[in-house]
């Protein structure tokens, strides 16, 4: 699965005030992969993610997406490359509620000022791939919790990203929902070659991966993979 390696990290560490919360992080993450990142609240898998997604930077340690080192990029460059490269999901859909669902999903190409009507088709494109066509014109509000995170994946997808970190997914899912999210995600793998990670309390997402990390106080303290 993996052909190269879509990112690595070494030497990650972050600390708030006096409290360390990553203690050394080394991680190497193939293409095509999709990788689990397990542990107890307040581990670390939360700041590791945004990290590695690079929503916030580390302390020490370097951090290579696709060949580049982000830790060389500053502010405005960086935001363009998180545009470019990295999609995102949340637990809480984080949708803008005044858009519709095909607006909402736009709004990451038009960030990145690709063409509006190419944006759109898209857009419907990855609606209709994720059986929410007849949806696009409603609002978040007029959208179910599984819809409104189907959304949010089609969103993470428009940019056609080098990979996808996901926060919780489906933490605010029923189970035929979160079921539903979760093959979604290998579907999306097996069709495009998508790069996943996933931090995850859900124990069968979680086991599904091709590989399960678990952090323990700021350090990644065992591997699972997958069996074939």
């Amino acid at each position: 699965m993996e052909s190269k390696s879509m990112l690595e990290a070494k030497g990650i560490t972050k600390s708030y005030g006096d409290l360390q919360v990553l203690k050394g992080i080394d991680l190497q993450i193939g293409k095509g992969e999709v990788v689990s990142v397990v542990g107890a609240s307040g581990a670390g898998k939360s700041s590791l993610l945004h990290i590695l997604g690079t929503l916030d930077r580390a302390d020490a340690g370097d951090l290579i997406v696709n060949e580049v080192n982000v830790r060389h990029l500053r502010n405005a460059p960086l935001a363009r490359f998180r545009n470019k490269h990295i999609g995102f999901i949340f637990q809480n859909h984080n949708l803008l509620p005044e858009f519709s669902a095909l607006e909402n999903i736009c709004i990451p190409a038009f960030i990145g000022r690709q063409d509006v009507e190419g944006s759109r088709r898209k857009a419907l494109e990855l609606l209709k791939l994720l059986g929410l066509e007849e949806r696009a014109d409603h609002k978040p509000s007029q959208l179910s919790g599984g819809e409104q995170q189907r959304v949010s994946v089609a969103r993470a997808l428009i940019n056609d990203p080098d990979i996808i970190f996901a926060d919780e997914p489906s933490g605010n899912l029923d189970s035929k929902n979160a079921d539903e999210l979760h093959q979604l995600f290998f579907k999306l793998r097996d069709k495009f070659n998508q790069t996943f990670v996933i931090v995850t309390h859900n124990k069968e997402l979680a086991a599904m991966a091709d590989r399960k990390l678990e952090i323990v106080d700021g350090q990644i303290v065992k591997e699972e993979r997958k069996s074939l």
